[in-house]
């Protein structure tokens, strides 16, 4: 079963203000209630560990394109039984302001027995990502 849930939000600053503050993932400690680490090299097709909730998971970075996208596929055990492709796309709207979608395409056996924590907890804790994402870029405080 596939299942996919999105977010986003308007910003008001430059893609490389939210950019910067997006990766710079030794600070995520200090704001981020949803992704509470990323470690190691973010490269295509390498492994980094992260740690999400109470979840710690080794994802593999699918595409990670300065000022614009950073993706990722997770999965839970192996793959199959609960994947995971997690995406932040930034879009530059022009006017000084940025969208970020913050988004994931859930796949496998579990899914359907997640589906509804998925539309709730996990929209939500998107959500107050965003808006911490949001208030630490326009208060220009990193």
């Amino acid at each position: 079963m596939k299942h996919q849930i999105s977010t986003s939000i308007i910003i008001n600053a430059v893609p490389a203000s939210v950019w910067k503050v997006l990766t710079d993932f030794e600070a995520y400690p200090q704001w981020n209630p949803f992704i509470k680490s990323i470690k190691g090299t973010i490269r295509l097709g390498q492994r980094f560990d992260a740690e999400i909730g109470t979840m710690k998971f080794k994802p593999t970075t699918q595409a990670f394109e300065e000022n614009k996208e950073f993706t990722w596929l997770g999965h839970f055990l192996f793959s199959g039984i609960f994947d995971g492709r997690h995406s932040f796309e930034i879009a530059d709207n022009g006017d000084g302001t940025t969208t970020l979608i913050q988004k994931e395409e859930f796949n496998g056996l579990l899914v359907r027995f997640m589906k509804k924590k998925l539309d709730t907890e996990i929209v939500s804790g998107f959500n107050t990502m965003n808006e911490k994402l949001k208030e630490r870029v326009e208060k220009g405080n990193h």
